[in-house]
């Protein structure tokens, strides 16, 4: 997903088509050159315009959906600013190889030893936490973008929200229908604060982040607690009948 990344997209993709042939890029309401920029490209990734600014939930959801409707079982997702190193993606495989069918999240290297705003670091820090009292998992890392999605296990896109906070539904909605999260080390750039493209907003972000943990706490009693308990009761009746089959025998 890119909005506005037009300094840096071109040179991300490129990379990424080194990595991989099959490359998304969806262009969420852009109004600088990243369209043109990527049409004249030699190698074109495919390309999902969106005709207005909706969000990277919005973007996301556009793009995985049409990776399914070109039959891919798997996404990996990087962001446009040239925060993540494509050339990290032979790691995302090898860990799809160990954990087939697992969410793996590309847990950001040397973050303590960054630069980074305040906000972006309590927002890290509180959607962590929150993560761990939604599904009771442990992750180091929720606000990563840079992560492989098994796209026939995702859950929850219909009542996906449209921009930042989407990640986190994503992960915690993964959580409670029993999808393996699992976390892998990787590279992360960060450049001089005035050479940044951000487009999170502190203030109005943090609110929404803020009422959907509240809605997701809410979920996670009466949704989540009560999958867990029938996803338990299934798996104790698979083992407990075929043993009474067994010694009936």
């Amino acid at each position: 997903p890119t909005y506005n990344n037009a300094g840096t997209v071109v040179d991300v993709v490129s990379r990424t088509l080194l990595q991989c042939p099959d490359v998304f890029v969806v262009c969420d309401g852009c109004t600088d050159d990243t369209v043109s920029l990527l049409e004249n490209m030699p190698q074109k990734p495919r390309m999902v315009v969106l005709e207005k600014n909706r969000g990277k939930g919005a973007a996301l959801k556009a793009g995985f959906r049409a990776a399914l409707d070109e039959g891919f079982a798997y996404a990996i997702t990087l962001d446009a600013d040239g925060q993540h190193y494509p050339e990290d993606i032979p790691l995302f495989v090898e860990a799809n190889i160990k954990f087939p069918g697992a969410l793996i999240v590309g847990e950001r290297k040397g973050l303590e030893g960054v630069e980074r705003s305040a906000g972006s670091s309590f927002a890290n820090k509180f959607s962590n936490f929150w993560f761990f009292v939604q599904t009771l998992h442990h992750l180091n890392d929720t606000q990563t973008g840079y992560r492989l999605y098994p796209l026939h296990k995702l859950h929850g896109l219909g009542l996906l929200t449209s921009r930042y906070e989407a990640e986190l539904e994503l992960l915690v909605f993964a959580a409670w229908h029993g999808v393996e999260i699992e976390s892998i080390a990787v590279n992360v750039y960060y450049p001089a604060p005035e050479d940044r493209v951000s487009h999170f907003r502190p203030g109005r972000d943090f609110a929404r982040i803020s009422a959907l943990n509240v809605v997701l706490c809410v979920l996670a009693l009466v949704y989540a607690l009560p999958l867990a308990i029938v996803r338990f009761l299934v798996r104790l009746l698979s083992t407990v009948i075929p043993l009474l089959i067994f010694i009936s025998l």
